[in-house]
């Protein structure tokens, strides 16, 4: 006998490490969870190679132990289980056998020893205590610009960024930029890490909508996010990015005040008829009104004329509609500032209610 409990105490340490575990893997370790009891204490743990996640509950086993389950199928099989159901599990040689509610399963297990743990890093630059529903709220402003199987390892990253009394929190594919500040108690010495793609998305889910205190710590190799009873470590992109403050436009031709939700809608009606493969969005800004057209090859055509605050020269530009999508979808503001430039400058969006937010697309080249 190993451990007597109930399913959720199982079921949500379990869940918790679940995303780190690969769907499609070379090692069979890899599809496993390192289950592990001391004392009062039961924890899971999940990796990668490259991201560590491991979760913990009070829970009293009746002996410690270390053994390797598949974590997928034991999750399916709690998930099945009756909520708060109790269960038992025992060990019979490689095998856990797990009996609940008149069910009786047998999973075959691995040896703990070979599960692949992260070496710690040790040489720890600084560590920032944050808010994880404020962390949780900039991060989903920001993600989706981040590119995903791009040659350049640093676009298939966040960059975290620490220049004097602010964490930038950056995402680029290489066209497009969102960016967020978060504002910090006192001054850090500046550096950069990138953390990557998947550590990043995973980071955002295991963060609470609440004022509870997030801690990270920015090594020189890892970054290691402490969050209640969950750990997440994971090594950094070994890249620089670069400067993407220079991409900034300093001036702009026009700039509009427009609401939110209103736009969107806009957009999504004319894109029915878009390009399916170029997905371009043209805008025509005149005094008094903004103009979005989308064209198909079947020579179709789409336009929504909205009022727009400009009385300036009319200017004319291209985007990827699903660009523009993306920044109004994930932005809870009223109304946004778009600031617009003739040629190939990009088009900028601000946040009137939020100071730290920008987003930076560059045209479509005609």
């Amino acid at each position: 006998m190993l451990l007597r409990t109930d399913r959720d105490t199982l079921l949500s340490p379990l869940a918790t490490v679940c995303g780190v575990v690969e769907r499609r893997h070379t090692l069979p370790i890899l599809s496993h969870a390192l289950l592990q009891a001391d004392g009062e204490t039961l924890t899971f743990t999940a990796s990668d190679l490259d991201i560590q996640v491991e979760s913990r509950r009070k829970s009293h086993a009746e002996q410690a132990f270390r053994l390797c389950v598949p974590a997928r199928k034991l999750l399916d099989i709690l998930r099945a289980l009756p909520a708060g159901c109790e269960l038992q599990l025992k060990q019979q040689g490689n095998q856990l056998l797990l009996l609940a509610a008149g069910s009786r399963f047998q999973l075959q297990t691995l040896p703990a020893e070979d599960f692949p743990l992260l070496a710690v890093d040790d040489d720890a630059a600084c560590s920032l205590a944050l808010s994880q529903g404020e962390l949780k709220r900039k991060l989903g402003q920001i993600l989706y610009a981040m590119a995903d199987h791009d040659i350049r390892p640093y676009l298939n990253a966040l960059l975290l960024q620490l220049d004097g009394e602010s964490l930038r929190l950056i995402a680029s594919d290489g066209i497009r930029l969102a960016l967020q500040r978060y504002p910090l108690p006192q001054a850090q010495a500046p550096r950069q890490m990138l953390l990557p793609r998947k550590a990043a998305l995973e980071l955002a889910k295991l963060l609470a909508d609440q004022d509870e205190t997030i801690v990270l710590t920015l090594g020189a190799r890892q970054l290691d996010c402490r969050l209640g009873d969950t750990r997440l470590r994971c090594k950094l992109v070994d890249a620089r990015a670069p400067d993407y403050l220079r991409l900034l436009p300093d001036k702009h031709d026009c700039e509009l005040t427009l609401p939110r939700q209103a736009l969107l809608q806009a957009v999504q009606r004319v894109a029915v008829l878009a390009h399916a493969k170029i997905r371009q969005l043209e805008l025509a800004v005149r005094p008094g009104q903004l103009a979005l057209r989308c064209r198909n090859a079947e020579r179709e055509e789409a336009e929504e004329i909205l009022p727009a605050d400009w009385q300036g020269e009319p200017l004319d530009a291209s985007f990827n509609l699903q660009y523009l999508l993306d920044v109004l979808s994930h932005l809870p503001a009223e109304h946004l500032r778009f600031g617009l430039g003739a040629g190939q400058r990009g088009l900028l969006v601000t946040n009137p209610e939020d100071p730290h937010f920008l987003y930076l697309a560059m045209p479509l080249r005609g």
